[in-house]
């Protein structure tokens, strides 16, 4: 679907594909980090618009940044999501409170609070009701891919919105498959989620776990946001309206397609991208554009029933098994 229309129409569909596929790979990260850690971070909607604010005020009143311009908005915008992060993860740990409920009203916090400060700074294009586009400093650098879509075509091709910000994407998704699976820390982390009472009985310091496993999930989300926004005229900006931003609850079928595995994760962001990308054209056959919804949906119905025929059938032969261990032993006796 992406290459109908020629060549140059399915180069600018892969520029589009990577660049929306950037943002739920990150918050598919950030659920699917809190994930192994036994957290549910449904507040990276919340941490991803926060994020996203922050970014889109530095990059558009700090102009005397220069070539770090966009590199200092990128961490302030990863900073702010892992500010709003460490409040769910504070009353989780200190308060017992489900980081559920506690993330769900961050959202709805940050929502209206990013709305109402766009609406009421220099940060608002009243034209359009969304927020001013960032300066040029401020936009993330194409990275090599405007030269590689130049060699691919032939001559120049306007490949949108793409920039560097997939390969930030994918580096995050190599720092967290590290940290989780090859570094004492992380492996106190997955502990502190497996079993609390153990984990405090074998030393670890729950209550800080926790907290950092929430803090880097809001900062996973929050970069997302800088993803998102530090971009050209062309891409994403907020929009001041009473609608949570879709990349933030996106991120929860990425970690389920993924399997919370930050390299499973960063091809399910690319594989929901392409649907959403080259899906839209088929609205130019009169489908309804909930099609496409509804196409990902039973992707990701149809993922979790495999998992669950997996799971019916190991039972089923563990419970085969079962029996004739029994005869080995009675026969045995």
């Amino acid at each position: 679907m992406i290459l109908k229309g020629g060549f140059n129409t399915g180069m600018k569909g892969l520029g589009q594909v990577l660049y929306y596929a950037t943002p739920i790979i990150m918050t598919g990260l950030s659920v699917g980090f809190a994930f192994k850690t036994g957290l549910f971070n449904i507040g990276a909607t919340g941490q991803l618009m926060v994020g996203g604010l922050v970014s889109v005020y530095v990059g558009s009143q700090w102009p005397m940044l220069y070539g770090l311009h966009w590199i200092v908005a990128l961490i302030c915008g990863m900073l702010a999501g892992g500010l709003w992060g460490l409040v769910p993860g504070l009353f989780k740990a200190y308060l017992n409170v489900n980081e559920v409920i506690s993330s769900i009203m961050m959202n709805y916090i940050g929502l209206y609070g990013v709305n109402f400060v766009i609406k009421n700074t220099a940060l608002y294009n009243p034209l359009m009701n969304q927020s001013v586009n960032v300066l040029d400093t401020a936009v993330i650098p194409k990275g090599g891919l405007d030269r590689v879509f130049f060699a691919l075509k032939g001559n120049y091709v306007d490949v949108s919105s793409v920039n560097a910000g997939i390969f930030v994407a994918v580096l995050l998704a190599i720092l967290m498959y590290i940290i989780l699976n090859k570094t004492t820390f992380g492996y106190e982390l997955k502990a502190c989620g497996y079993n609390r009472s153990a984990s405090r009985y074998a030393g670890i310091n729950e209550n800080r776990s926790i907290v950092l496993s929430m803090v880097i999930a809001g900062a996973l989300a929050g970069t997302a946001g800088a993803l998102m926004y530090l971009a050209p005229a062309s891409g994403m900006h907020i929009h001041v309206d009473e609608v949570m931003a879709a990349q933030g609850f996106t991120g929860i079928p990425v970690a389920l397609l993924g399997l919370s595995n930050p390299i499973g994760i960063v091809f399910a962001g690319l594989f929901l991208a392409h649907i959403s990308v080259g899906g839209s054209q088929l609205q130019s056959l009169k489908y309804m554009q909930e099609i496409i919804d509804i196409i990902i949906a039973l992707v990701i119905y149809f993922s979790a029933f495999s998992l669950l025929v997996r799971l019916f059938i190991a039972r089923f032969r563990r419970g085969k098994r079962e029996p004739d261990t029994l005869e080995a032993k009675e026969d045995a006796e």
